[in-house]
C-alpha cells in the first residue's frame, strides 16, 4: 500500500499530487454547496481532512455514509456525487489531487 490517502470513498491514485487545499471550515462556515449533492471535476480526486469533530459524508450511488474523524478522511472520486454534514462542533478542509 502507498503512503498517499485513502478511507471512506476509495484511495488516491499513486500518480496523483495534491495542487489546491480550501480554507479550513467550520460547522458555521462550511459553504452551502458542500451541504448539497455536488462533485469535483474529471481527474480530480478531493482528500476531507477533519482537523477537530466529526464531519458526516456520504456517497448516494455506493452507499458509503461515514463518519469522518481527524483520524479518518474522506476520499472523494472525480466525477462522483457526494456531500457533507457537520456532526456538532467541526472543522475541516479539502485538498485537491491530480
Amino acid at each position: 500500500m502507498s503512503g498517499l490517502p485513502s478511507g471512506p470513498g476509495g484511495q488516491v491514485p499513486d500518480s496523483a499530487a495534491p495542487y489546491k487545499r480550501t480554507p479550513e471550515f467550520t460547522e458555521e462556515t462550511v459553504p452551502a454547496g458542500l451541504l448539497r449533492e455536488h462533485s469535483t471535476r474529471a481527474g480530480v480526486w478531493g482528500v476531507i481532512t477533519v482537523t477537530s469533530g466529526t464531519l458526516r459524508y456520504v456517497i448516494p450511488s455506493t452507499g458509503v455514509d461515514a463518519r469522518l474523524d481527524p483520524e479518518t478522511p474522506g476520499i472523494v472520486v472525480p466525477e462522483q456525487l457526494h456531500y457533507v454534514a457537520p456532526l456538532g462542533s467541526v472543522s475541516f478542509y479539502v485538498e485537491f489531487w491530480r
